[in-house]
């Protein structure tokens, strides 16, 4: 199979839009979202500002492919950590250590996570809308996650509210997941993990914006509590009506 090089051109635009995205970043980690500006790289880089739609047809674009580059990061982040676990680790065990994955990367990057996961600017926006597929970079993300759930599901069925009653309430909303990850798994599997991913969210998202400062000096013990405790949940009773 032959394989074809780039061309010179080829490479100089892909070094320009990666110039570009770090620019990008380095503005957003400095000024948060509303100082992404076209007009600011381009001065940074030396460009005029119309040269610069030649490699983003707008800010938007622009801020798109940097979310999706920062989710790809974070979860080689989080598969780097389920990589990471022994040979022998269970599937709740890698989950652990995911969980915990995601948690170092959000505090060490909080300008980032803010763009992902907090208010949404216009291209975020996008971004979000554009999530209907298995191969988009938000599915991507959450895919390692909800295998872990599955292999653990597969050892032996947590315990969940009967399966009757989530599909009955669940069921019918869960358009957006199945586009991105199909209908293969039991409902009581999408609900944990749909479950687990709120509270993880939740917590992390309150450590990074600032608002468990009232309640506590460090969060690193209580993010752990929380994850004994749902380790606990999922090791418990197995339910009587496993799919």
């Amino acid at each position: 199979m032959t394989t074809i090089s780039p061309t010179r051109r080829e490479r100089l635009r892909t070094a320009t839009v990666a110039e570009i995205k770090d620019l990008a970043r380095r503005l957003l980690v400095t000024g948060g979202p509303t100082a992404i500006s076209l007009r600011a790289i381009a001065r940074e880089m030396g460009m005029t500002a119309p040269a610069i739609y030649r490699y983003f047809p707008s800010l938007d674009a622009l801020v798109v492919e940097l979310t999706e580059d920062l989710y790809d990061e974070l979860r080689q982040a989080i598969e780097a950590a389920r990589d990471g676990c022994p040979t022998e680790a269970s599937p709740l065990a890698q989950l652990t250590e995911m969980a915990r994955a995601f948690r170092r990367w959000s505090i060490a990057h909080p300008a980032e996570f803010g763009l992902m996961f907090g208010n949404p600017v216009p291209g975020v926006a996008t971004f979000e809308d554009g999530c209907v597929t298995p191969d988009h970079a938000g599915a991507r993300f959450g895919a390692p996650f909800l295998a872990a759930f599955a292999q653990v599901w597969q050892r032996a069925p947590f315990p969940t509210p009967p399966a009757e009653l989530i599909e009955a309430r669940l069921g019918p909303h869960l358009a957006p997941y199945t586009a991105q990850h199909g209908t293969d798994l039991p409902v009581q599997v999408i609900y944990a993990y749909l479950s687990a991913w709120t509270r993880l969210y939740g917590l992390v998202a309150m450590e990074v914006f600032g608002h468990l400062q009232w309640a506590v000096t460090e969060v690193e013990p209580l993010f752990e509590v929380e994850l004994a405790a749902f380790v606990a949940q999922l090791t418990g009773p197995a339910p009587t009506n496993a799919a």
